[in-house]
């Protein structure tokens, strides 16, 4: 059902001094369960798990170079972690259950504290079976602020999503661990939607100027967008900011965990409406955020922006000493793979979907007791990414960013995700500057819950 079927269906100080000095407790982010009003208001709310109540999680802000110090207190019936996705962070910090810390359980607690070495636009979301809970609503955005902003009028944040509800009582549709999810292109919801609701607005001026911090919160779905009533200059991937703004001509693709940051100028005039819009499923486009024009911001346009300061360790990898390896994404229905064995591997597939496991990278189906790759501080690595599946794949790498490089021998911009396509190899850079075991894994969750995860150790 689409996003439009859905919509239409449904005491005082003395003394202090002479007291020891203790060091202040850790603000808290509570895991909990509540409810939100995601689809329209004919419809119940919905019951969701969430960050302090709120839904998408409260927004977190710190300065370039500073720290996050969060208590997790986890009210949730079950365990779970906060992964800080796309902060070259402490690997003890990392947030993945298993690897780099163990769950935690209910009523428990966690100290996450880590500083914050780049400026841009990162999230969080729970990181124990992340399938289901950020499905539920486990996760929130994360600025970190640059020490000399853009020169624009507003900051916003649009953390886009899909809910799979039941038309019916608007309650997520379960079970979550659908065969069908985990063997295709995964949880894809039917009410699309940002911030929380199936009707985001952004209420704007003629002329105004705004950084839009967009991110992909989504299970699986691949968000395409669109300006309506604005010009627009990209500055920043994944966090990282571009060598120079990048006008938008088109359509902007966003893979699930992908970020993008633009600057717009509203030029939709008083009265009128500027929207970002996204395909409506038959060849139409249609609104996702309504930005509503009322009043006037100044009376001139301004020229085209300048780039954001760049971040530190932006450097271009060197691929002379570069080791190169390959990884090959495998199984999902459709491929031909029923009856094949992994390469190297005595595991069938078919006892594998049995087990609810359908993919696996280089014939590794799920964790292993051993790395994809054990790699020195300071090595550079060429990889080599085969999508030998019938589905694209976003594909994240925790703790570092690489860059995609071209059949010229050009490289791309800084990312931790990049979408990759369906018999379409690409090959990505990175510098192993980050000690610690790194998740290596598909963010369309269901995928990765279902065998296509596997990690790198830096040593």
């Amino acid at each position: 059902m689409t996003r439009r079927a859905f919509c239409g269906a449904m005491a005082g100080t003395a003394g202090l001094a002479t007291l020891p000095v203790r060091a202040a407790a850790p603000e808290t982010l509570t895991a909990r369960v509540a409810t939100a009003q995601i689809a329209p208001p004919k419809y119940a709310a919905t019951k969701v798990w969430t960050y302090d109540g709120a839904l998408p999680g409260p927004v977190l802000r710190v300065p370039q170079g500073g720290r996050v110090t969060r208590r997790l207190v986890n009210d949730l019936p079950v365990s779970t972690t906060i992964h800080w996705h796309g902060i070259r962070i402490d690997n003890a910090m990392d947030g993945v259950a298993g690897l780099t810390q163990d769950a935690v359980p209910p009523g428990g607690t966690f100290d996450y504290d880590f500083s914050v070495p780049d400026a841009g636009t990162y999230w969080y979301h729970a990181h124990t079976n992340s399938m289901e809970q950020v499905a539920r609503g486990l996760a929130g955005a994360l600025i970190v602020e640059e020490s000399t902003p853009p020169d624009v009028d507003r900051d916003e944040v649009i953390l886009f999503d899909d809910w799979l509800l039941n038309p019916e009582d608007a309650q997520l549709i379960e079970p979550m661990r659908h065969p069908m999810h985990l063997s295709h292109a995964g949880r894809i919801g039917n009410l699309l939607g940002a911030n929380g609701t199936y009707d985001p607005v952004l209420e704007t001026r003629p002329n105004e100027r705004l950084r839009l911090r967009l991110i992909n919160g989504a299970n699986a779905r691949i968000f395409v967008l669109r300006l309506h009533g604005m010009q627009g200059w990209m500055v920043a991937l994944d966090g990282m900011p571009l060598a120079k703004p990048e006008p938008v001509s088109g359509d902007m693709v966003l893979a699930p965990a992908q970020r993008i940051d633009l600057i717009v100028d509203v030029t939709a005039s008083d009265g009128k409406e500027a929207a970002l819009l996204h395909p409506a499923g038959d060849d139409s486009w249609e609104v996702l955020v309504r930005m509503p024009v009322t009043g006037a911001a100044s009376t001139d346009a301004r020229d085209a922006p300048a780039a954001l300061p760049p971040n530190p360790r932006m450097d271009l990898p060197q691929l002379d000493s570069a080791q190169r390896l390959t990884m090959a994404m495998q199984g999902g229905a459709m491929s031909g793979m029923a009856s094949a064995r992994f390469e190297g591997r005595d595991t069938n597939f078919r006892e594998l979907a049995g087990r609810g496991q359908f993919w696996a990278l280089s014939g590794q189906s799920g964790m292993s007791d051993t790395p994809f790759a054990s790699l020195s501080l300071g090595e550079t690595v060429h990889l080599t990414l085969m999508n030998d599946t019938a589905f694209p794949h976003a594909m994240h790498l925790h703790g570092m960013h690489f860059r995609q490089v071209y059949s010229d021998g050009t490289f791309g911009p800084m990312r931790d995700t990049i979408l990759s396509q369906p018999n379409d190899p690409l090959e990505i850079a990175f510098v192993a500057d980050n000690p610690g075991k790194w998740l290596f894994h598909c963010h369309m969750l269901a995928h990765a819950a279902s065998g296509m995860t596997t990690w790198i150790n830096v040593s």
